[in-house]
């Protein structure tokens, strides 16, 4: 017989000792039955018997039975919307009546689905104005990357999400259109911006 170790039973190499016990001595763990443990047969009964598993689930049902509703019964209730969500957008005026958008372009030009068209002639004082200012709303895909690039926050994205239309038309914006939906929602818009530009 060969010298076996002394943490190691003597029958390490005798045909005594099973093949998984063998394994497990070397490893240095004690030996466990793989096959020992579980549940009984008398128990498995019981559990039929009884249908406890049936039970057991008809109790989570009847949990989330009593529970209390996570929907809301849209339109009726409206849940909460942060200051962040990105809906219809919207031109914005300073307190003056004058627009805010300086035509730049760089709302155009970062515009990943090119859905923004902006044409613009100088005015008298050297400036830039906008003569056209359009969005393609079946192109934009809400990105809010206008709002972000726009260096004067003309143009914004409200927190509007209810403007469905029955034709394509009616979601081609202009700028009075733009404009209008700034005017009428300005005081929410600039709360919204006060209360997000700390993470911008």
């Amino acid at each position: 017989m060969a010298l076996v170790p002394k943490h190691l039973p003597q029958e390490i190499h005798s045909d005594k000792m099973s093949r998984a016990r063998r394994v497990g001595a070397y490893a240095g763990d004690s030996y466990v039955n793989p096959y020992s443990g579980g549940e009984t047969a008398i128990g498995k009964a019981v559990h039929m018997f009884f249908f406890t598993e049936i039970l057991r689930g008809m109790w989570i049902v009847m949990e989330n039975f009593f529970r209390e509703p996570y929907t809301i019964r849209y339109p009726f209730e409206k849940g909460p919307l942060s200051p962040r969500f990105r809906g219809e957008h919207a031109l914005r005026r300073y307190p003056t009546g004058e627009e805010r958008c300086i035509a730049c372009k760089l709302c155009e030009a970062i515009c990943p689905a090119q859905a923004i068209t902006i044409e613009s002639e100088a005015r008298e004082d050297g400036s830039r104005r906008t003569t056209k200012y359009d969005i393609d709303m079946t192109k934009c895909i809400y990105c809010g990357f206008c709002q972000e690039a726009c260096p004067v926050d003309a143009i914004v994205e409200t927190q509007n999400q209810e403007y469905a239309t029955e034709t394509r038309e009616e979601l081609l914006y202009n700028k009075e259109k733009l404009l209008a939906n700034g005017d009428r929602a300005e005081t929410e818009i600039a709360a919204n911006l006060y209360a997000d530009h700390v993470y911008r």
